[in-house]
């Protein structure tokens, strides 16, 4: 049976969409992971069965997100630009938005240190919003392997954040 790319697609697109976007905050690098990950989908379709398919587009647009990122951060070392845009509010003060914007942009950058599953699990979390058992199940392992990565993450990312001090992040 042959896959129909094209309903995939306008089923699956807004789903890939938003989680790239969630990451990178800027449309043209969302295009760009917005094809990859139906071309990495597509590839793997060849050799594999697609059982999960809304699971599968999630964690190849991470991946590719997170991709993206990396390169961002090779980029930003060669030239100094702003790297995300983040928007005030009407009423914020200038000095949170700063700090917001900083801080958005240190996670970001930190998130593509942590170890692939570890960042998957965080983006799978707090940018898309799933319960632990949705995780568990997106990335095939135990409902208690995916509070391990989770916990891992937030206290890396809380040294990466921080400096050497073992914090760990509020969670949700």
């Amino acid at each position: 049976m042959e896959t129909d790319w094209p309903q995939i697609v306008r089923e699956h697109g807004p789903l890939v969409w938003n989680t790239a976007l969630r990451m990178l905050l800027n449309e043209a690098d969302t295009a760009d992971c917005f094809q990859e990950t139906f071309l990495s989908a597509m590839e793997y379709s060849k050799s594999n069965p697609l059982r999960n398919i809304p699971g599968l587009l999630r964690r190849i647009a991470i991946s590719r997100s997170l991709d993206h990122l990396r390169k961002r951060r090779k980029d930003r070392a060669r030239q100094s630009t702003e790297l995300f845009d983040v928007h005030p509010s009407p009423n914020s003060d200038p000095l949170d938005h700063a700090q917001t914007s900083e801080l958005s942009e240190r996670l970001r950058l930190a998130l593509v240190d942590l170890p692939p599953t570890q960042s998957q699990a965080f983006c799978l979390r707090y940018l898309n919003g799933l319960e632990y058992e949705e995780i568990a199940a997106e990335m095939a392992i135990t409902v208690d392997a995916a509070g391990a990565l989770l916990h891992r993450a937030r206290t890396r990312l809380g040294e990466l954040l921080l400096g050497s001090a073992t914090v760990e992040l509020k969670r949700r």
